[in-house]
């Protein structure tokens, strides 16, 4: 973001003291939103946006260049914090640790949106116990050409999937094209019981959804289906919160819903300006969810019952990395979004052929977390390209390297 130019405002947060710099500052400039009405909205929010992120340590996912500029994560809290700021200690199968940031009510909030986030990314555990995760996470990610139709439906069937195993789901849009269903479990297992329950969880739905709903981990062999992302309950993994704000041009927001309204409603209605009076009028329709945890037994009987998940083939080149089925080429790595949309433009310009012969789900656009934010793969799946016209693997457009000039821990 760019320099300050207006003096900073002092908020009074149920008796803690918030400095919000920079106040008058436009953060999305095409609702003309700043920096205050943020603020102003998730305090507006609170009590709902504290049930989804307040007590979990967070990592802050910051953008202090603005939404033109990739936001960079934070997993350490700040060192001048203010005493109503918690923390934890989280400890990364890397060997590494980070005291992260807790909030724990109002003031927090307008703290963190001061430093320049917009959602709230919380882990799956409390602050008090972080071995056992309170809460699984149902990521239901649409592929390109998937319709919004279609994910109703694979969450619906989800929905009866957790019912028939004694849990109850609670969905939110996720602030960009696709639904989040939260669901609270008592805090008994680990963060592997909990991983695996949830791919269990997917791998059921596309037993009862085939080619509607997907598990397939690898995003070249899901097709135009929607991925019921399991991997989001593993232990480094955080998911944008209820009631977080989005870093989309309309200002969306990842609001909870009814399940009555999954059908009808649609992300687009969901944003800064609108979601306040919804709260107002209607309150928080999660408001139940924390006298809803249930338990793991059944999904881990049924996991059983499926046993193991497929693996993928083998390279034959003796590095043990996964050999894709599919006739995938790398085009680019790039350190921003629009780059890689650039370079994907100067590949097909090159071979107008075979991008004619592209479906939507062929072309795969990644954002890959790096050591402190994200970084861009661009590859084609060439399964509908005809075999005597399919692109031979080029040198990269664009060859970005994320790790350049770091050490490892």
């Amino acid at each position: 973001m760019s320099p300050a130019k207006t003096p900073a405002e002092i908020l009074d947060v149920d008796g803690h003291e918030v400095r919000v710099t920079s106040p008058d500052r436009v953060v999305f400039p095409e609702p003309g939103l700043t920096k205050l009405d943020l603020v102003r909205y998730y305090l507006a929010v609170a009590e709902g946006a504290l049930r989804g992120a307040g007590g979990r340590p967070m990592v802050l996912k910051r953008f202090s260049k603005g939404l033109d500029h990739e936001p960079f994560f934070q997993k350490r809290v700040p060192e001048n914090h203010p005493a109503f700021i918690d923390t934890a200690t989280l400890h990364y199968a890397s060997g590494t640790s980070a005291e992260e940031t807790v909030i724990r009510d109002a003031a927090g909030l307008a703290w963190v949106v001061n430093l320049g986030c917009l959602d709230l990314n919380p882990h799956p555990v409390r602050a008090e116990d972080l071995d056992h995760p309170d809460e699984l996470r149902v990521d239901l990610d649409p592929m390109p050409g998937v319709d919004w139709a279609q994910i109703v439906d694979v969450a619906f069937i989800a929905r009866e999937v957790l019912e028939d195993h004694g849990l109850v789901g609670w969905p939110k849009t996720s602030g960009s094209r696709g639904l989040h269903i939260l669901v609270r479990i008592r805090p008994e297992w680990s963060y592997a019981d909990v991983r695996l329950a949830a791919e269990t969880l997917a791998r059921e739905v596309e037993n009862r959804a085939p080619g509607l709903a997907t598990a397939r981990w690898w995003k070249e062999e899901r097709g135009e289906s929607v991925f019921v992302d399991f991997n989001q309950n593993a232990k480094d993994r955080t998911v944008a919160s209820a009631y977080s704000i989005r870093a989309l041009p309309d200002a969306r927001v990842s609001t909870p819903l009814t399940w009555d309204e999954v059908r009808d409603r649609r992300p687009g209605e969901f944003t800064v300006l609108t979601v306040p009076e919804r709260f107002r009028s209607m309150g928080d329709p999660h408001a139940g969810i924390d006298d809803a945890a249930g338990s793991l037994d059944a999904l881990l009987a049924l996991a059983e019952e499926l046993g193991p998940a497929e693996k993928p083939p083998r390279g034959s080149d003796g590095s043990g990395r996964r050999a894709s089925t599919m006739p995938l080429i790398e085009v680019a790595r790039t350190k921003t979004k629009t780059e890689a949309l650039d370079a994907l433009e100067t590949w097909k310009q090159r071979h107008p052929d075979a991008a004619s012969e592209l479906h939507p789900a062929d072309v795969l656009v990644d954002g890959m977390r790096g050591s402190s934010s994200l970084w861009y793969r661009v590859r084609v799946n060439l399964q509908h390209v005809p075999d005597a016209e399919r692109p031979a693997q080029e040198d990269l457009i664009a060859d970005y390297d994320p790790w350049a000039g770091r050490s490892a821990p």
